[in-house]
């Protein structure tokens, strides 16, 4: 987020404006033109060589898990499969190849706000990610917005988003227009011919939390208690299309790894239920490192940075992690919230996976409880993750 003091905001305006040939009279300032502010914004961003993100000298800034997020959808191939999942119920609408990288500045608006001192400011926002999608000679600007916590003003705020990108469009086709020779009066003031057309654009809002009690929509925040119907009907909305990650249950619909990112969210709490998703997934098996990383942070399961190896081929193997992500539930209290003994835990594991299979025996459930080596019981788990049968697993259990 670049921070702008007005002061300094409205100098380099006044120069861009200069440059530009655009002259503001008295009361159309640099602020109440949107098309000059979002120009003007690019300007300064360019010369001032102040982003508030941290660096090796310290200071406050975007944290390390929100650049994760934004570089893991960065890939074309993921962004698309995210969108055909997540809007088009799986169909492919969008590939790879039809994605246009677009710089975080598109659909950018400035805020109104004060810095520690008390004094006015200038707050850049700017998209998490953005890419142009192509449709033949068309084209639709999608935004990805990640959220740790829901944004009590989230409709505001991607309507802003979206406002800005039609205000830059209208801006760029203004500057056709009036170079043009051939248009009308009306055109020529407008900036925008009779038969010229914008872009359409939307956000898609991902969240990783629990419930999302926010506002899905304008209307969602405007105090419309006492205004009559006949008026309130005239007030326009704005919806969010809000995705909560971790009940979104059709997962299949993804094609890309953005599956296994989703379902480690879905089921982070139900630790036996995700090892049983490992085991028998083989892509746990080849994870890419930025999909691996992504999980832990996603997750909130550091600890498991701790466990990352590398295969031959460069990439991670968490299909053998069932020890740790076990015990990292017990430790939070992520099964039923009671701490219970490492031990206790990895029986409590196998027969949930168990149970899954059929009845248990008398005679396997007495083996299993009687159990106390750690390293028997965590093969023991792998098995049963793996097994297709009771059956099985007692073959297995009884080789090992």
């Amino acid at each position: 987020m670049n921070e702008i003091n007005e002061k300094t905001f409205t100098i380099f305006a006044k120069r861009y404006c200069t440059r530009h040939g655009i002259v503001l009279s008295y009361k159309q300032t640099y602020l109440g033109n949107l098309n000059v502010l979002n120009a003007c914004l690019n300007f300064c961003s360019e010369r001032i060589p102040y982003m508030d993100i941290k660096s090796n000298k310290g200071g406050k800034g975007v944290g390390r898990k929100d650049l994760q997020k934004k570089g893991y959808f960065h890939d074309p191939k993921r962004f698309a499969d995210l969108i055909n999942g997540v809007v088009c119920a799986g169909r492919p609408v969008i590939t790879a190849d039809d994605l246009t990288e677009l710089d975080s500045q598109t659909g950018q608006f400035a805020i109104a706000g004060y810095d520690k001192s008390g004094g006015g400011i200038l707050k850049d926002r700017r998209r998490d990610v953005v890419r142009r999608a192509a449709f033949g000679v068309d084209f639709m600007v999608i935004g990805i917005e990640n959220q740790e916590m829901p944004d009590y003003l989230m409709p505001l705020r991607c309507m802003s988003y979206d406002t800005a990108e039609y205000e830059r469009q209208a801006a760029q086709i203004g500057r056709a227009v009036r170079n043009s020779g051939e248009v009308t009066q009306a055109e020529f003031l407008s900036g925008f011919r009779k038969d010229s057309r914008l872009h359409p654009c939307v956000t898609v809002v991902l969240y990783y939390g629990e419930d999302w009690d926010g506002a899905v929509s304008l209307k969602d925040i405007m105090d419309m208690d006492k205004i009559p119907k006949e008026l309130a009907d005239k007030v326009n909305d704005y919806k969010i299309y809000l995705c909560e990650v971790r009940k979104f249950e059709n997962t299949e619909v993804f094609k890309t790894d953005v599956k296994q990112v989703f379902d480690c969210l879905r089921y982070a709490k139900e630790p036996e239920k995700l090892y049983r998703l490992m085991a028998n997934d083989p892509a746990y098996r080849a994870m890419e490192s930025d999909t691996y990383e992504a999980i832990v942070e996603y997750t909130g399961a550091s600890e498991l940075m701790k466990v990352k190896e590398y295969g031959e081929d460069g990439k991670v193997d968490m299909s053998d992690m069932a020890t740790e992500l076990i015990e990292l539930g017990r430790r939070k209290g992520i099964e039923q919230g009671i701490a219970q003994g490492v031990g206790q835990g990895m029986i409590n594991a196998i027969t949930e996976l168990l149970r899954d299979l059929g009845q248990i025996p008398q005679r396997v459930m007495e083996l299993i409880e009687a159990q106390d080596d750690p390293d028997i019981l965590s093969r023991w788990i792998k098995a049963a993750a793996r097994a297709n049968s009771i059956e099985e697993f007692e073959r297995n259990m009884n080789a090992s």
